[in-house]
C-alpha cells in the first residue's frame, strides 16, 4: 500500500503526537475529564516511553507522505487503534490505513466506545458489524462495543 509503513523510533514524537491530540478531541466529549486529557496524557511521556521500549512499535504502521499523519495498530487479527491527525481527517487516510490492516492482516474484530458514533459509522464503512459484545472500558462508566468483520 503506497504510503504506510512499519513505525520506526524516528516516528515516536509524530505519534505521540497524533495519539494525545486526537484521543483529546474525540474523547473529551465522551468522557468529560479534563484531568486526564491533560494531566495525565502527554506527548512527551508517551514519547519517552516508546523510546525506552521500542518494541511497542513492533504492532504500529504509519501512514507516511512527507511526514506521518496517521497510525494503525493491529495484534493478530484485531485492530486495536487507528489514528489520524485531526489537521489531515476526511482526506481518506484513514480509509487507506483501514484498507492495510484488512488487506495484509485480515483483521476481522475491534472494540470502540459505544458512544464514538463516528467511529462506528467509519467502521460500517469498513464492513465491520456491530455485535452484542459490550465490556467496560476499564477506569470508567463507558462502554467498549465490539464489531466484527
Amino acid at each position: 500500500m503506497d504510503h504506510v509503513r512499519k513505525a520506526g523510533i524516528q516516528d515516536v514524537s509524530r505519534l505521540a503526537e497524533i495519539l494525545i491530540f486526537t484521543k483529546r478531541m474525540n474523547y473529551r466529549e465522551i468522557f468529560h475529564n479534563d484531568r486526564v486529557s491533560f494531566r495525565e496524557m502527554q506527548v512527551y511521556p508517551l514519547a519517552q516511553d516508546y523510546i525506552a521500549c521500542p518494541e511497542k512499535l513492533e504492532n504500529i504502521w504509519v501512514y507516511d507522505d512527507e511526514f506521518v499523519k496517521g497510525m494503525v495498530h493491529i495484534e493478530g487479527q484485531a485492530l486495536m487503534e487507528l489514528y489520524v491527525d485531526c489537521f489531515f481527517q476526511n482526506q481518506g487516510i484513514g480509509g487507506k490505513l483501514m484498507e492495510y490492516a484488512i488487506q495484509v492482516f485480515d483483521v476481522k474484530n475491534l472494540l470502540v466506545l459505544e458512544k464514538n458514533i463516528r467511529a462506528i459509522s467509519f467502521y460500517q464503512r469498513h464492513g465491520f458489524s456491530l455485535t452484542h459484545v459490550r465490556q467496560l472500558e476499564e477506569g470508567t462508566t463507558e462502554y467498549l462495543v465490539k464489531m466484527e468483520r
